[in-house]
């Protein structure tokens, strides 16, 4: 089999789609995941693809955090534009609490993360990272929202993800915890439906990487 990239796209709280799919390819698809050469994602994909390279152990963890985030955001009076809510804050904690210490390493060279420019409006890709504490602050980067997540950007070496400031849209407010749930549902099917289309389907093939 020739070596695959996996890619995953920015959507907000929708991201739990992808982990849906995420969770999928690791109980059913282990050897097409052996063949998975580079990982790559912006915004709530990068978190999804940094997972699953990183810490594919960790997904029921990401998944209660990932519903306690959003419920949290719900009960603010504002969601996650009121005034003296710190989205990013809590984003962080989150990734901080998923994150192996060495998560740094297997990512280097292996996972993509999109951030753009702030200065030229450049989009690339960053996948040299030279701490835990890089990392985190480049999945940040890819995650700012301005007002969504705060006025002030969040900044990695001058860059953030520009292309959020036009992704104001309904797929960056949390939905109720049923429809989450039904879209994490929705991915695992719809990874299912293609392994077994790919006939890389595998029963129950789940371990770590």
């Amino acid at each position: 089999m020739h070596p695959l990239n996996l890619s995953f796209a920015a959507c907000g709280f929708l991201g739990i789609y992808h982990l849906g799919a995420a969770t999928a390819f690791l109980k059913h698809g282990q050897n097409m995941l052996k063949t998975v050469k580079a990982f790559a994602g912006a915004s709530s994909g990068s978190l999804v693809a940094t997972l699953l390279l990183t810490a594919p152990d960790k997904t029921k963890e990401c998944q209660t955090f990932t519903y306690k985030f959003a419920e949290e955001v719900r009960n603010q009076t504002f969601g996650a534009a009121t005034p003296g809510y710190d989205f990013i804050n809590s984003l962080r904690a989150g990734i901080e609490s998923i994150l192996p210490s060495n998560a740094h390493e297997v990512a280097e060279n292996r996972l993509f993360v999109s951030i753009t420019n702030i200065r030229t409006r450049e989009n690339y890709l960053v996948s040299n990272f030279a701490s835990r504490e890089d990392l985190i602050k480049v999945l940040l980067a890819s995650s700012f929202v301005p007002v969504y997540a705060g006025i002030k950007a969040v900044e990695y070496k001058g860059e953030i993800s520009l292309a959020n400031l036009e992704r104001l849209n309904h797929a960056l407010f949390p939905p109720k915890r049923e429809k989450m749930e039904s879209l994490f549902q929705n991915g695992f099917n719809d990874t299912v439906l293609f392994l077994l289309k790919e006939n890389w389907f595998e029963q129950n093939s789940e371990k770590q990487l």
